[in-house]
């Protein structure tokens, strides 16, 4: 049985987790294929934006698989964190937008993952929380420090240490969410939103990326300082050059084969 779903159409991947049954727990085989699967749509020309989702109407990811880890002793959590982070270390790292369509429940290490995504949209069903403290554990991929960027650390700090979850509704007051939409437009906000990314440069949004991931933390003068680097790179490439002849020539680019 495949743990993860690939479908690749007009430079669109949907990765979809297919664990229905478990309302899309991640153990160690689930985390191997979808990292597996997400580098194999990062290194392909064709794909431009990949969309994660949870198969199902009930959970994005409801979390790390609890049966999985009541066996675990303190050298094989920190296995399974260390796996858990690469993961969403994939994520964030992407040259390719990532967005999270989540559908129903994201806790634990779901939210965790969403987190490392680059966009949220959120069904009107959707949960999210951190509820580890609940089992006497903590987030360990990466919520304790991709939240609070997020979110700021005050909700990031209530969030973690209460262990309570949100709707969706409150995940976009506070910023954790880009859209919510109703369950039924899930995926076709985010092929919306997936249109207008594939209308633009490859590398210039491959480098804004970079721009926005390396300057995070930074002072705003290394912040720019890398900005105008990445900036004065992409004049030499094929790219830019179509682009700005496009304006110029008054017609649409053609960034994509």
């Amino acid at each position: 049985m495949s743990y993860v779903l690939k479908e690749i159409n007009e430079h669109v991947a949907f990765l979809t987790i297919n664990r229905p049954d478990a309302l899309n727990a991640m153990n160690p085989d689930v985390i191997n294929e979808l990292e597996f699967n997400l580098q194999s749509c990062i290194d392909n020309d064709s794909v431009g934006v990949i969309i994660l989702t949870g198969s199902g109407d009930k959970a994005f990811i409801a979390g790390a698989d609890i049966k999985k880890m009541q066996t675990m002793d303190s050298e094989e959590a920190l296995v399974f964190a260390k796996a858990g982070q690469k993961l969403t270390l994939t994520i964030e790292n992407s040259s390719k937008p990532v967005i999270a369509a989540v559908n129903g429940f994201a806790l634990g290490g779901g939210c965790e993952i969403s987190l490392a995504c680059h966009m949220r949209i959120a069904s009107d069903n959707a949960i999210f929380g951190q509820p580890e403290v609940l089992l006497g554990l903590l987030p360990g991929w990466g919520g304790t420090q991709r939240l609070p960027k997020i979110v700021g650390l005050g909700l990031a700090n209530e969030m973690i240490a209460t262990g309570s979850s949100i709707t969706s509704t409150k995940a976009k007051e506070i910023g954790l969410v880009n859209h919510v939409v109703p369950q039924g437009e899930l995926i076709s906000k985010c092929i919306d939103i997936a249109k207008q990314i594939l209308k633009n440069g490859p590398n210039a949004i491959s480098e804004s990326l970079e721009c926005i991931r390396k300057g995070n933390g930074k002072s705003i003068e290394e912040g720019l300082e890398i900005e105008a680097g990445r900036f004065s790179q992409l004049f030499e490439n094929d790219e830019s050059s179509e682009g700005l002849s496009a304006f110029v020539e008054k017609r649409p680019p053609k960034f994509r084969k």
